[in-house]
């Protein structure tokens, strides 16, 4: 979900050629699989459509330390930490919000609250595109 609302919001903001938009989970659990259904839908009832598929974070992706790691939860980030280390640009979607208490995103498909889900991450998503703006000069 934060993957097609960031590159969507990118888009939108017309730096497609700056910011290179992917993502990938800690875990190879769903490797080659789309995302939920519920997911797909929020997003397609936003007018957004993801037609990604799942793939598994790799050193290659932790190597450039320019490169900003976001994580949806504290889990994600102790996972990260584990296999790779501390980078200097990794951190949770929702440090970026000012909406929200608590920063770790909720996995909706445990709970079917894809709506609000979406609009947390969409609220984090305009915060890191702000803060990559200003950090990058763009």
């Amino acid at each position: 979900m934060a993957e097609t609302v960031f590159q969507n919001m990118v888009d939108n903001a017309g730096l497609s050629a700056e910011i290179a938009v992917d993502s990938a989970g800690t875990s190879s659990y769903h490797v080659g699989e789309r995302a939920a259904a519920g997911t797909r839908n929020v997003l397609v009832y936003h007018g957004m459509e993801n037609k990604g598929r799942s793939r598994q974070i790799m050193a290659t992706d932790m190597a450039d330390e320019k490169t900003y790691i976001i994580a949806m939860d504290a889990a994600n980030i102790r996972d990260l930490r584990y296999r790779f280390g501390d980078h200097p640009r990794m951190s949770r979607l929702l440090t970026y919000t000012e909406q929200s208490r608590d920063y770790d995103v909720p996995d909706p498909y445990y709970e079917g609250n894809f709506e609000a889900v979406y609009h947390l991450v969409e609220d984090g998503c305009r915060g890191l595109l702000a803060a990559i703006r200003e950090i990058e000069g763009l």
